[in-house]
């Protein structure tokens, strides 16, 4: 997914365990930034059901938009449409509902389509698909939206990720055993045809984060974002050894070969521990458009061990960061904190580096869960300048869960995201609960 991470409603009822903030040199006003502050109109929306309901993935193939998450009903143009996690419609406007809707039974936290589109490959935490028996992965027909029974379609632990690359479909989780291999956990190669490993990846991904107070956060693999080169790709999870190197929350893959290879890349400062509630913080990263910049979205409250007010802050939790992407140790070009509160998104285009969350601030160094000097209100999502970090664009969006995902398409900007206590606010609109698209002017 670039996808993703999501706290629960009783954590964003207490008021967001996140604490973070940064030091920049001085307020930025709002401006117009790439893409227009009002989102399209006629987009379709999480339905009305009653219960909180997520868009968690939205990926583009051909003319068409996948979207992927937990719900149960589809709203466009004053219609419900009865979606079990998986649905799709038209990339372009009126961005009419498709037919297609494979029935699966669970959450699904990602979505990879086949070079020609006509296999999308599912993963998340589910056993069937459309009556069928599939564990936690699988690959439909974008045709008729069923199971194709010759790809393999049982992982022992959740899915988290899926990405096509270099002929390969990258699958990441909290498995140990997938399709009948357990020689590379967490993080495996699959052949696109068949669901078995192919050997592409062989990463020995083991570890995860262990200090005083800290709580239960087992090994996984959790995201990926794949370069605009198509030769390097960024991972995020919980590890604290990759291929033999030390890595944690965030490691550089070479996928331009014969076989991936962890590359020289690390970010100086992703090795501090964030609070003891939320030890995996980098939920998702994101490439500038010419591949120099990786930009990177935390969650994770405040360093551990530190007092909970102390200002201004360090360290890489609640922030938006900027990092070269040279294949070696680099430390941020700038980091942006929101004030104890979480980022799970980023996209970027060539003017603006975008983040989405739960955040309610941007350029709060000095406040936790209140303004402090400086700080800019900026709920749900906000735009920064790639060269400085500062905030340039501020549409707003209601905050929810948090935004989930962003895609940056030819369109505009797109924002998955839910329905927490009836958000559905994008850029001052109503009527955009789970799926927003801020159109390029």
């Amino acid at each position: 997914m670039c996808h993703r991470g999501g706290r629960t409603s009783a954590i964003l009822a207490a008021g967001a365990l996140s604490l973070s903030t940064l030091w920049l040199t001085g307020p930025a006003s709002a401006q117009a930034g790439p893409v227009s502050g009002t989102p399209a109109a006629g987009t379709p929306q999480l339905a009305r059901t009653g219960r909180t309901e997520q868009v968690r993935q939205l990926v583009k193939c051909g003319g068409t938009m996948y979207a992927v998450g937990r719900f149960t009903a589809i709203s466009w143009h004053g219609k419900t449409y009865r979606r079990h996690n998986v649905f799709s419609f038209s990339a372009a406007p009126p961005y009419t509902m498709s037919p297609w809707g494979p029935d699966v039974n669970g959450k699904v936290n990602s979505i990879a389509l086949s070079r020609r589109c006509t296999t999308a490959y599912l993963g998340g935490s589910f056993s069937s698909v459309g009556g069928r028996a599939a564990h936690n992965l699988a690959a439909v027909s974008t045709r008729t939206a069923r199971l194709i029974g010759s790809f393999g379609h049982s992982a022992n632990g959740q899915v988290e990720t899926l990405r096509r690359a270099n002929g390969h479909l990258l699958t990441g989780g909290y498995y140990t055993t997938i399709n009948g291999s357990s020689r590379d956990r967490y993080m495996t190669s699959l052949n696109t045809s068949t669901g078995k490993d192919d050997g592409f990846v062989r990463l020995n991904i083991f570890g995860h984060y262990q200090f005083p107070g800290v709580g239960s956060n087992p090994t996984r693999v959790y995201n990926q974002q794949l370069s605009h080169g198509g030769t390097r790709e960024m991972v995020e999870g919980d590890f604290t050894s990759v291929g033999g190197q030390p890595r944690q929350q965030v490691f550089m893959l070479n996928v331009g070969g014969s076989r991936a290879s962890v590359a020289g890349w690390r970010g100086r400062g992703l090795n501090t521990n964030c609070h003891f509630s939320e030890p995996f913080y980098a939920r998702a990263a994101s490439w500038s458009p010419d591949d120099s910049t990786i930009y990177v979205a935390t969650t994770g409250f405040k360093p551990a061990g530190t007092p909970g007010g102390s200002a201004p802050r360090t360290g890489p939790c609640d922030a938006a960061i900027a990092y070269p992407s040279t294949r070696t140790t680099v430390n941020h070009t700038w980091i942006n904190y929101t004030g104890c509160d979480s980022l799970y998104s980023t996209a970027a285009d060539t003017s603006t580096a975008y983040f989405g969350g739960h955040e309610r601030w941007s350029q709060n160094p000095r406040g936790c869960d209140f303004a402090g000097p400086g700080a800019i209100s900026a709920p749900g999502m906000e735009g920064l300048s790639p060269a400085t970090g500062a905030l340039a664009f501020n549409p707003t969006r209601g905050r929810g869960i948090g935004a989930d995902d962003m895609l940056i398409t030819s369109a505009g900007l797109w924002i998955a995201s839910d329905n927490f206590e009836g958000t559905n606010q994008c850029g001052g609109v109503s009527g955009h609960a789970g799926i927003c698209l801020l159109p390029n002017p």
